[in-house]
């Protein structure tokens, strides 16, 4: 289930769209790298304070940390946090349904149709978006009512199963091109004169940030499926495998869209609207290119269920335990209030067009996302690392103590020193690197 949480649109659809911008193999490189020596210690960390606790980020601070200590008040950005996650990841998973309809009743095949129009088109009609939305929620609603097993944790584990099931017979097809082996070499293939020319220092910075987005950490999302994780096993060791199909689906999904680039001459810098502006392009001259269409936004919209699905069972949790209340009406208050925290980001392309939040061409979502990926996601893996390492947090011994229960990989002592002040330093520089990129 921390899978489906890691999962989601930031592998297969920001992934790509960042690797397209910096160029390819080179930048694949570094987010790897960065995904090792930042991504695995903090999700280490998340899932160790999950466990131990068996609480959500509503409660699990308050029953680790020292007495008199103020780290339980991270329960309210945590939980802020997943609530504004939710209210733009539902409007791009509107999107993604949105486009599995188009694609499988054939409007992209439409001589007529100018494809860049049909999103443009849809940003301005708030009905759809609306109705796109609102069902995105009531799926991911209705399956978390379902309950633990019976809903969440099977729902999601035959969702992955289709993912990629799917994402093998797309990319088989890619690669079956006839121009493919020039899209493999651009995304495979280092080339940092490439990288250099896009701007090393701001590749370096994306990277960094693509590593903290697509393992979803810092805010809680990960803590609660690592209460749900046993005692027999060892923690790094899962992290591992998390980080591993969380990468895994990631290179599949280049794999699968660059080679598609190459062989139709579509430039793969297009930037975040590879997706629904350029793809649906290649795929209206692709041989079978309905079919293919229609299998690869149903593999885009499980992958961004898995997300939603997620990140709703975590606030269940949360507020579950915040309020003392009952799962089931928390969830029935749940649906609706998402619903309408939702609303400012749909609206935000067409009846609030005139407002700009940040200034320039700013919406609604980029404000949005910009709190979560520039604030509470880096913020909030400072503070799971702090607390784990400080001996006025939680303190090394006990973080180790409960990594290191059950059996698998042991988590090395020796990068203590690395957690406690050179990672963290890391996770300020990168802070501060989002706020002079977006103002400076």
């Amino acid at each position: 289930m921390s899978a489906g949480c890691a999962i989601g649109l930031g592998n297969v659809w920001r992934f790509p769209f960042i690797t397209g911008e910096y160029g390819g193999g080179a930048f694949v490189l570094l987010y790897l790298l960065f995904l090792l020596l930042m991504g695995l210690p903090i999700l280490v960390a998340e899932l160790a304070v999950g466990r131990a606790s068996q609480k959500s980020i509503a409660k699990s601070f308050d029953v680790l940390e020292p007495k008199g200590s103020y780290w339980h008040l991270h329960k309210y950005t945590g939980m802020a946090g997943n609530l504004i996650l939710m209210m733009f990841y539902t409007t791009v998973s509107g999107w993604m349904l949105y486009y599995l309809y188009k694609m499988a009743t054939g409007t992209f095949h439409g001589e007529k149709i100018f494809i860049p129009d049909v999103f443009g088109n849809l940003l301005l009609e708030p009905a759809t978006m609306t109705f796109n939305m609102l069902i995105i929620v009531l799926i991911g609603g209705g399956v978390c009512y379902m309950g633990v097993n019976k809903g969440v944790e099977r729902v999601t584990k035959y969702m992955m199963m289709c993912l990629i099931l799917l994402m093998l017979a797309l990319a088989i097809n890619s690669l079956s091109l006839g121009n493919s082996a020039e899209g493999l070499k651009y995304y495979l293939v280092p080339d940092f004169d490439r990288l250099i020319e896009h701007g090393l220092d701001e590749a370096i910075f994306a990277a960094m940030g693509q590593a903290f987005f697509t393992l979803s950490i810092g805010i809680g999302s990960i803590a609660i499926f690592g209460s749900y994780i046993d005692k027999s096993k060892r923690l790094t060791g899962e992290a591992i495998w998390i980080i591993i199909l969380d990468t895994f689906v990631a290179i599949m999904a280049g794999l699968i869209i660059f080679p598609a680039c190459f062989n139709y001459g579509i430039k793969p810098d297009s930037g975040p609207g590879l997706i629904f502006m350029t793809l649906p392009s290649v795929f209206s001259e692709m041989p079978g290119g309905i079919v293919w269409g229609t299998l690869f936004f149903l593999f885009m919209t499980f992958a961004a269920l898995s997300t939603v699905i997620a990140v709703f069972e975590n606030l269940i949790a949360a507020f579950s335990e915040h309020f003392n209340a009952k799962r089931k009406k928390v969830i029935l208050i749940g649906i609706p209030t998402i619903f309408i925290l939702s609303l400012p980001c749909v609206l935000g392309f067409n009846v609030l067009s005139d407002f700009h939040p940040m200034g320039g061409n700013s919406v609604v979502l980029d404000f949005e996302d910009f709190i979560i990926s520039n604030n509470l996601l880096p913020l909030g893996s400072l503070l799971y690392l702090m607390f784990c390492v400080n001996r006025y947090g939680w303190g090394f011994d006990n973080f180790i103590a409960e990594v290191d229960t059950g059996s698998g990989v042991k988590f090395p002592k020796s990068v203590k020193f690395y957690m406690t002040y050179i990672l963290p330093l890391i996770v300020l520089v990168i802070f501060a690197r989002g706020y002079y990129a977006m103002f400076f």
